[in-house]
């Protein structure tokens, strides 16, 4: 918890410093640039879901299924073959 809280607070003073340290630009912007900014954030907030994806699904309660256990009959057991059904 510790750990989370000083790493939040470092990217909040990140941040500040940023905004505060700001200068004007003289330069032309795309129109298509947000839109590229915009997929960009979401590709990588994708991809830590997908990372997290496990963590993410204990969280909400939704336990792992139980390993299947494959019963054979007498009979495939003696032939030593294996029914697919």
């Amino acid at each position: 918890m510790k750990r989370v809280f000083s790493l939040s607070l470092a990217i909040l003073c990140c941040i500040c410093l940023t905004v505060a340290t700001e200068r004007r630009a003289y330069a032309y912007v795309d129109p298509g640039s947000g839109l590229l900014a915009l997929q960009s954030i979401a590709a990588a907030a994708a991809a830590g879901v997908y990372y997290m994806r496990r963590r993410i699904a204990a969280f909400f309660g939704r336990s792992k299924p139980a390993a299947e256990t494959v019963i054979l009959s007498p009979t495939a057991q003696k032939d030593g073959k294996r029914n697919a059904a």
